[in-house]
């Protein structure tokens, strides 16, 4: 019976995680900042596919959150920078494991095809 609990406890985890960094756009849009802070049209041109209309919604997404931080320059016209806050750059680890993982993974998947 225990083991079934620690299981569901895992897969609540795992539902935060998903609910958090889950879609489509929002872990390319973190592997952007990870390197340093972007402007809106920075981002647009590195996350390649996504529209300004998503790229917003998934930015205001991860404000919520508190994983990106919005920072506004009264400048003319106004500038907007957007980077990772502290909880956002505890994810840097977990992205860096994920490339490492992904690079080995499509080596065995091309050594298991040749």
């Amino acid at each position: 019976m225990e083991n079934n609990e620690n299981c569901k406890i895992e897969l609540d985890d795992i539902g935060f995680v998903l609910k958090v960094l889950g879609g489509k756009w929002k872990l390319y849009i973190l592997t952007s900042l990870y390197f340093e802070k972007k402007r809106f049209k920075q981002l647009e041109r590195d996350v390649i596919g996504i529209s300004p209309k998503m790229l917003i919604k998934e930015l205001k997404e991860l404000e919520a959150v508190g994983i990106v931080n919005r920072h506004t320059i009264n400048t003319v016209p106004i500038t907007v920078e957007y980077s990772l806050t502290e909880n956002g750059l505890t994810l840097k680890p977990i992205l860096g494991q994920m490339k490492q993982w992904a690079v080995q993974f499509k080596q065995q998947l091309k050594s298991d095809n040749q």
